[in-house]
């Protein structure tokens, strides 16, 4: 049985939210591409350029597979649907993907998109008491810019939300213990190539541990030089060049996210 439709919303909102609409609707195919869904209980959010403070979330229950650019959900940081279809009934949101979503798009206004998983890789590492290890050219884009979440059960209390703020700061990527992985991004484009890069970070340390050896970890000056060569770097091509191939992948195989 196919997902209900979604009234097409192109040239109906704003042009600045609908490239907005399309990158996110991208990013949930290509996360479902790469195996980074765990049925319907993760989520990606992406900020709605503009004055208010607005995002864009999966409605529950649609796989990653089945999002387009009109069926996503717009909700405020109360989470009240905003310009919900009338004519239908409204989407239901997660309520773990509003809070912690909600919260760093309410604390971080540079953030446009955000990213939460539960790979196998990434719950793995984030039930080692070690954490993201520096052992791969991967892992060291990340450098200093990883915080740590203790676990708190599903995440569905709105007093999490300042915990969450906190432990993530200033950084890009926040280690949910015992549950999985986010980034924060400030594009969709940046978000995904962080998501990418930290999923074969883990995956690799994972691989190298299992060895039983010991390990060989570069020193913390070169994990730094390394970080400061990649993301937010204006002269490095990631979360940039990459994001044009994605796309062209995506419509090759089936460009039905773009409606």
């Amino acid at each position: 049985m196919n997902a209900p439709a979604a009234r097409s919303l192109r040239g109906l909102v704003p042009e600045a939210e609908w490239r907005a609409r399309l990158d996110l609707a991208a990013c949930y195919r290509l996360a479902a591409l790469h195996g980074w869904t765990d049925l319907v209980y993760t989520h990606i959010s992406a900020r709605v350029p503009g004055p208010l403070e607005h995002f864009l979330l999966n409605p529950f229950g649609l796989a990653f597979d089945e999002i387009t650019a009109s069926s996503l959900a717009k909700i405020d940081l109360d989470g009240a649907l905003v310009d919900a279809p009338a004519d239908r009934e409204p989407p239901r949101i997660h309520r773990a993907g509003f809070v912690i979503h909600s919260a760093v798009h309410g604390a971080r206004p540079e953030v446009g998109c955000v990213i939460h998983t539960h790979t196998r890789a990434g719950m793995a590492v984030s039930m080692l008491d070690c954490g993201l290890l520096p052992l791969s050219q991967h892992a060291q884009l990340f450098h200093g810019r990883v915080g740590y979440h203790a676990y708190e059960g599903l995440a569905t209390e709105l007093e999490e939300r300042e915990r969450l703020v906190r432990d993530l700061g200033d950084r890009s990527v926040l280690i949910l213990r015992n549950h999985g992985l986010l980034v924060a991004g400030r594009t969709v484009a940046e978000a995904f190539s962080m998501c990418f890069h930290l999923e074969k970070a883990c995956d690799a340390q994972l691989a190298a541990m299992a060895c039983g050896t010991a390990l060989s970890v570069p020193g913390d000056a070169v994990s730094a030089k390394t970080a400061a060569r990649g993301f937010g770097n204006p002269a490095s091509p990631l979360g940039r060049d990459e994001w044009p191939a994605m796309l062209r992948r995506l419509d090759r195989i089936d460009p039905g996210w773009r409606d």
